[in-house]
């Protein structure tokens, strides 16, 4: 079964995830963007949500993870939890 490793950002507006997306598109930095506004728990860690497997994740979510491209910021992606920043670091 294939496993990835991610990160993320999560906001509750698509207007500040779009803003976030432009100020890492502009050099800025992932993890400390993270670390300053994304309201889930794995902010605090620069967004890293660590190694996972399908499922794991809600479906939004798992569909950038597995299908995307890899080291490429995507979304703003609409979950139950607001808006994501996603970037998937590796796959298997």
């Amino acid at each position: 079964m294939p496993s990835a490793c991610a990160r993320h950002i999560l906001v509750k507006t698509k207007e500040e995830a779009e803003a976030l997306k432009k100020k890492i598109a502009g050099g800025g930095d992932f993890a400390s963007l993270a670390k300053k506004h994304s309201t889930c728990p794995s902010g605090k860690k620069g967004g890293d949500l660590g190694e996972f497997r399908p499922g794991k994740m809600v479906p939004a979510f798992d569909k950038v993870v597995f299908k995307m491209p890899v080291l490429k910021v995507h979304g703003p992606v609409k979950t139950k939890f607001g808006f994501h920043l996603i970037e998937t670091i590796y796959r298997n």
